[in-house]
């Protein structure tokens, strides 16, 4: 039975996670912009995230980083549908996708370490 309410924990990050990230990347290809805090102490600003990916020379208002964005999180939500699906594979790709993903800083690195440790926990349980 734990096993069960771990995985359904999981799927419901993954989904959290990667639809963010498809709907983000996909609505700032159509609009031009992500979405923004509009108040606060970050008004305006992206996430700690874009000043990791302009370290390695990709400019986070690119169309390229949006496409990668919106790219990121549809396989995301495959690999998230096929592990809820119990396809034999999807829980290992469920692992590499969040261990790849711990670099968009804040939420999702938060939602990727989790899914990490519950899917080392469902597969130590059985």
């Amino acid at each position: 039975m734990a096993g069960v309410i771990i995985k359904w924990v999981i799927v419901i990050l993954a989904v959290l996670n990667f639809g963010y990230m498809a709907f983000d990347g996909g609505r700032a290809l159509v609009k031009g912009d992500y979405i923004r805090p509009k108040s606060g102490e970050y008004a305006g600003q992206l996430g700690p995230w874009s000043k990791l990916v302009e370290k390695l020379g990709i400019n986070p208002e690119s169309t390229t980083m949006k496409t990668i964005f919106l790219a990121w999180g549809l396989l995301g939500l495959v690999i998230a549908t096929c592990y809820a699906l119990r396809m034999s594979w999807a829980s290992n790709g469920l692992l590499v996708i969040n261990i790849l993903s711990l670099w968009y800083l804040v939420p999702g690195t938060i939602s990727s370490a989790l899914q990490i440790v519950l899917l080392l926990i469902r597969r130590s349980i059985g």
